[in-house]
């Protein structure tokens, strides 16, 4: 697995804490860039990240909540060309979980949309959610 960007994106609504926002997104990946752009309603946090490091939190966080399975399948749908696209409640994201959403209408306050490009797609997906069976 040679290069991997990280890019995430949440919208931050006028009720919203930015700070909570950006906090449920750390939980998830741990560190990254943030850039917070403000949009006709309320404002979208954008982060950014690079490497392995990037993901080990995600990694871990799959292992612990033992979902591998389950975010295999979520991974490898969500799989085209060289990226990678899924999303996290971001209410449960703040508390350190994961549960994953659709883009729109199943979470009151939206979810956190992650895109992760990288050379071999499938290896990382291997690497984050191993076969448990």
């Amino acid at each position: 697995m040679n290069e991997i960007d990280i890019h995430v994106e949440a919208d931050i609504n006028p009720t919203e804490d930015p700070e909570k926002v950006r906090r449920a997104v750390e939980n998830i990946i741990g560190y990254a860039e943030f850039e917070i752009k403000r949009q006709r309603r309320g404002s979208l946090l954008i982060a950014k990240a690079k490497g392995i490091d990037g993901v080990t939190k995600f990694q871990n966080l799959l292992r612990r909540e033992r979902i591998r399975d389950a975010a295999r399948g979520i991974l490898f749908h969500g799989l085209s060309g060289n990226s990678i696209v899924f999303y996290v409640n971001k209410q449960v994201a703040y508390v350190g979980h994961i549960s994953f959403s659709q883009p729109t209408g199943e979470s009151p306050l939206g979810s956190i949309k992650f895109q992760i490009h990288c050379d071999s797609p499938r290896e990382l997906i291997e690497w984050l959610a191993p076969k448990t069976v």
